[in-house]
């Protein structure tokens, strides 16, 4: 589905991003580890458009979309919950869920609305209140419903536990394991290495801007090197 090939990206004359490679297929979850400042969620922001690519490429479905603005990358399936939420927090449950779908036509949005509460009974109990009002696992439940409502093949999650207790991490992981289960593709990236790789049917590692190690989730939970660096 994805192909990002010899990706980089930089931040006026500091590369941030020189060397990243991966490969994402219909169905899986793929998750890219690794220390602060690697360059994760610098790739994730290119892969949705934000920011434009030094060198390589992006593919989707074999269709080249690293010059697209982002509305054509949301459009065109990739929808990506970004770090720390940015919710619009003056903006009610329903208005925030709605700006995930402003850029549909079709006449489901309120079915997906009744799904995202569903999945989500708080937001539905809670639809009027503002979204600034929640803690940060609701908020992030909230920022989850955003990206489903623009109805995308693959979902990009941008450290969706951070700052979370560990029920709501597990809760987290148990609503990406349900979207996956829905037919959904996801991408994420996550400091909690151990909850990702666990979850994960791909990893790959990143280190000062390039890809260093790749393989099956639970290859990589067993690999040393990984088990040294990041899981303590």
């Amino acid at each position: 589905m994805l192909e990002v090939n010899g990706l980089a990206v930089a931040y006026g004359a500091i590369e941030a991003v020189k060397e990243v490679s991966f490969t994402v297929a219909e169905g899986q979850i793929v998750c890219l580890i690794g220390a602060n400042g690697a360059g994760k969620s610098t790739t994730l922001k290119t892969v949705s458009g934000l920011l434009r690519p030094r060198r390589g490429e992006i593919l989707l479905w074999g269709r080249p979309i690293h010059r697209l603005p982002a509305h054509a990358v949301l459009a065109a399936g990739i929808a990506h919950c970004p770090e720390g939420r940015r919710l619009f927090t003056d903006m009610s449950v329903e208005e925030n869920l709605l700006l995930g779908a402003h850029l549909r036509k079709d006449r489901d949005i309120a079915a997906d609305m009744a799904r995202v509460y569903e999945l989500f009974p708080v937001l539905g109990q809670r639809r009027t209140q503002r979204a600034g009002l929640f803690s940060g696992g609701e908020q992030q439940m909230l920022a989850i419903g955003r990206a489903m409502m623009a109805r995308p093949k693959l979902i990009m999650f941008d450290e969706p536990t951070m700052g979370l207790s560990p029920i709501m991490i597990q809760q987290i992981m148990q609503t990406i394991a349900v979207l996956r289960s829905q037919g959904a593709t996801v991408l994420m990236v996550e400091q909690n290495a151990l909850a990702a790789l666990t979850l994960a049917d791909q990893g790959y590692v990143i280190d000062l801007g390039r890809t260093t190690l790749s393989g099956p989730g639970d290859q990589l939970l067993a690999d040393p090197r990984v088990h040294e660096a990041y899981l303590g």
